[in-house]
């Protein structure tokens, strides 16, 4: 659990740009699991093969995860929470024969997405975030 604290170890320019990053990034998540939070155990088409159980987790994990990027608070679960929603994507995508880029279909977005998370689980949340001032200061 001790990865999930926060680690201060991020200067102040670094801060801000991971400020940027996730409030950018999450009001994309909040407004794209908002509809999906909605509808949470059938967003997906009914002959999708995903079950009910994983699309109200996908749609908790970007509509939550993208609240909780916003707001700086519990970035690391919520990026892991995410991480999964997209790593599951990147999954589906590419086993469907979409291409990195296309005009349609594509896994880009779910790539760029899991970076993000990935780098938020890795780097923190920065000094500029509710985790800072939760669980930071002791």
């Amino acid at each position: 659990m001790r990865f999930f604290r926060y680690r201060g170890h991020l200067d102040t320019p670094a801060s801000i740009g991971i400020l940027l990053l996730r409030v950018v990034v999450g009001c994309a998540f909040v407004l794209h699991g908002q509809p999906k939070i909605a509808h949470p155990f059938g967003w997906m088409p009914a002959d999708a093969p995903v079950p009910g159980i994983l699309q109200a987790l996908a749609a908790l994990s970007e509509f939550g995860g993208g609240l909780a990027w916003v707001a700086g608070l519990l970035v690391p679960l919520a990026s892991l929470g995410i991480a999964f929603t997209m790593a599951f994507a990147l999954n589906y995508h590419i086993g469907q024969g979409h291409r990195f880029v296309a005009q349609d279909a594509s896994w880009e977005l779910a790539a760029v997405y899991f970076a993000v998370a990935v780098l938020l689980i890795l780097a923190g949340p920065g000094k500029f975030s509710a985790d800072r001032f939760v669980f930071g200061r002791r």
